[in-house]
């Protein structure tokens, strides 16, 4: 086995995704590392959410293999995958807006409630919704859900966080604090599957880096090669530095 294999947690190995009658994913390869933050890019529609929807069970592959921990979870329903640790933050937020910050947070612990260091670390990292406790989470902004989606993810013990897209559509200065907050998530040795419109952003936070494209991973490595080659990057994504994903 090799060295990365060695420290992968995650492991897809030619998983095979169909919607309906449609096939999204064929044969995605992918890894991801102990303690590290592997960014997932791709032009809309290159399989990134497929991918996360089937590692937390939402969709079934047809095909391959998922393995977390040295453990088999493709056949495994999302509550199973859950308590295994891993914890998934969707595009859409999925918070309760008639439920209160705090109401919608408890959803996410234990049966009692909160543990202490867990919600700390909340809270430090995210000080809007301390501020925001007791509102409708419906009353918070764009980049305040977003918090609180994150937040909800680590207000307890997580192996795996897999996040969607977060600094989608938020103005510069939440994409700058949601970038500290994940950047905190890191130096704490969290292993984290990011997918990431916004390149600069994947570049301050990722360590390794796999690229999609129609359902398949095309390239991996590391994030600081690909972020120092600007033709590798145009040959993969189509972009200059200068630009977005």
């Amino acid at each position: 086995m090799s060295v990365a294999g060695d420290k992968a947690l995650l492991l897809l190995d030619g998983v095979h995704t169909d919607i309906g009658r449609y096939r999204i994913l064929h044969g995605v390869n992918l890894t991801a590392r102990r303690g590290r933050v592997t960014a997932l890019l791709g032009r809309n529609g290159a399989g990134k959410t497929t991918t996360l929807r089937t590692i937390m069970g939402l969709w079934k592959a047809r095909a391959g293999r998922i393995i977390f921990d040295g453990q088999s979870i493709a056949a495994m329903d999302t509550p199973q995958i859950a308590r295994l640790g891993i914890a998934y933050v969707p595009e859409n937020m999925g918070i309760f807006g008639k439920l209160t910050v705090r109401e919608n947070m408890l959803l996410a612990t234990a049966p009692d409630g909160f543990a202490e260091p867990y919600l700390d670390r909340v809270l430090q990292s995210f000080p809007a919704l301390k501020m925001k406790w007791d509102s409708a989470a419906g009353s918070l902004s764009g980049g305040q859900k977003q918090m609180l989606a994150i937040g909800r993810a680590i207000i307890e013990p997580r192996r795996l966080l897999l996040v969607d897209e977060p600094t989608k559509g938020l103005s510069p200065a939440m994409v700058d604090q949601l970038v500290e907050a994940l950047a905190r998530l890191k130096s704490e040795q969290a292993t984290i599957l990011l997918v990431e419109q916004n390149f600069r952003v994947a570049e301050a936070i990722g360590d390794d880096v796999a690229v999609m494209d129609e359902g398949r991973v095309i390239h991996t490595g590391d994030m600081a090669t690909l972020a120092a080659d600007e033709a590798l990057q145009h040959r993969l994504l189509g972009l200059r530095m200068a630009d977005g994903l």
